[in-house]
């Protein structure tokens, strides 16, 4: 697993977090942060995965 995915999974649960608590304190802004966060993350972990791929294409 490249650090990449690790940082994006951080970031997407970050998100998930913040979301839930803009939800629950009706807190419109720091729900807009979780989802920015959320979509960080999911990219982050996109670029890691893909250069996961092409470090184990290499090695063959």
């Amino acid at each position: 697993m490249h650090k990449d995915e690790v940082k994006g999974a951080a970031n997407d649960a970050k998100g998930k977090v913040k979301e839930a608590a803009g939800k629950v304190t009706g807190n419109e802004r720091l729900e807009a942060e979780g989802l920015g966060d959320q979509a960080k993350g999911k990219v982050q972990k996109g670029v890691g995965s893909i250069k996961e791929g092409v470090r184990d294409a290499l090695k063959h």
